[in-house]
């Protein structure tokens, strides 16, 4: 009888990515282990000193106080960085989440509900936080807006929520109203919106508010349920475990490898649902798109929801969203059909039906052609 991999695992709870990286690593020992795991549930720094005494096969750890001593067992071990500071000096692979990607979808999710008006609020230090912002900022400015960026305090007491709360509040209520805010991550998303209930400001009508990670517990018990960018990081978990099987059986060395993290879609909560277009009648047939998407719709159809000519609706389209009303309903549609790809184990059958589609090789092409690759190889790609 083979011996069961012992495998450590330094991966906090407390946070959605953490969790999601565990759900990864389970669902691969469970179809391809056992293995036999070693965790701390307290946090990332707390680590047994006779751990070598448990004789382990492989570590997947956070950053931690006790990097270089576990390091120093010369196992195979993985790293999901989260400062994303140690350079590429040491030949560890790493599981490296795709900041740019996520700041550029955080700009066109605002960007198509209209919005004119955008802000940041990230952890100035944090170098995953500056990419995000760097990325949204040429996202939002390549369309002809410009970024108003939050700058935590310098003094450590007044970076305190205590007093930062203040600061935040008097930062938002300054903004120029409606904005669309997007928050490096779902926790600082969290503060913005304790900041605007503190500073009476609405949310989603002056303050729109886009978090990262969907971390459900933090989004769901958010005052205002909160929108945020759902990542591979189950896949991530899984794809590192892969690996690690490799490593630890002399299949594979470790030479720096990248296991990315990429933003899948935009999970649509109510702190994001809200159309920032003066025109009532794009708005309108905007809004009827989205709660019709299930349809295949006509832009006949959308004209006549918003009781306007075709020729003028798709005029006043081009003007303020630089797209044709067709073009909204394939895009639309396609997120739609990528929601139900990712969150769900509907065949591409059974999603042809629910999205009212002439059958597979319909919603096949269809989707290759706004996708650029196949459905089954989108839900590979991007599916826990």
């Amino acid at each position: 009888m083979s011996k069961i991999p012992r495998i450590v695992l330094l991966i906090e709870t407390s946070r959605g990515f953490g969790r999601d990286l565990l759900y990864g690593i389970a669902k691969y020992s469970r179809l391809h282990g056992p293995w036999s795991f070693y965790r701390e549930p307290g946090g990332l720094n707390r680590v047994s000193p006779k751990l070598s005494d448990w004789e382990p096969n492989g570590i997947i750890m956070r950053d931690s106080a006790k990097i270089k001593p576990l390091m120093s067992l010369g196992l195979p071990t993985i790293l999901a960085l989260h400062k994303q500071n140690s350079g590429n000096s040491h030949p560890y692979p790493r599981i490296i989440t795709d900041s740019e990607a996520i700041g550029t979808m955080a700009a066109e999710h605002f960007l198509d509900r209209g919005f004119e008006n955008f802000a940041f609020c990230g952890f100035d230090r944090m170098k995953w936080s500056q990419i995000r912002r760097k990325s949204f900022q040429k996202t939002v400015k390549d369309a002809g807006f410009t970024v108003h960026v939050y700058q935590q305090p310098k003094s450590p007491a007044k970076r305190s929520w205590i007093n930062e709360q203040r600061i935040l509040s008097e930062w938002l209520s300054n903004l120029p109203k409606p904005v669309a805010l997007m928050a490096c991550n779902d926790d600082r998303a969290r503060h913005a919106m304790e900041a605007c209930r503190q500073a009476n400001i609405s949310i989603p009508d002056d303050v729109a508010i886009l978090g990262v990670d969907n971390d459900e517990l933090v989004c769901e018990l958010a005052d205002v349920p909160l929108s945020s960018i759902a990542l591979s990081t189950r896949k991530a978990g899984y794809k590192a475990s892969e690996l690690l099987d490799k490593l630890i059986k002399g299949k594979e060395k470790m030479r720096g490898q990248k296991i990315p993290v990429r933003p899948t879609h935009i999970v649509t909560r109510q702190s994001t649902d809200i159309l920032a277009i003066d025109d009532p009648a794009v708005s309108t047939a905007v809004k009827f798109i989205r709660e019709n998407a299930k349809k295949a719709l006509q832009v006949g159809d959308v004209a006549n929801a918003a009781s306007i000519s075709r020729r003028v609706l798709e005029k006043r389209f081009r003007k303020l969203l630089n797209r044709s009303v067709f073009e909204e309903i394939r895009r639309v549609r396609t997120r739609h059909c990528i929601k139900l790809l990712l969150e769900t184990n509907m065949s591409i059958s059974e999603i042809a039906d629910a999205l009212d589609f002439r059958g597979v090789a319909h919603i096949s092409r269809y989707f290759r052609k706004e996708a650029g690759m196949s459905l089954t190889d989108y839900r590979k790609k991007y599916a826990s």
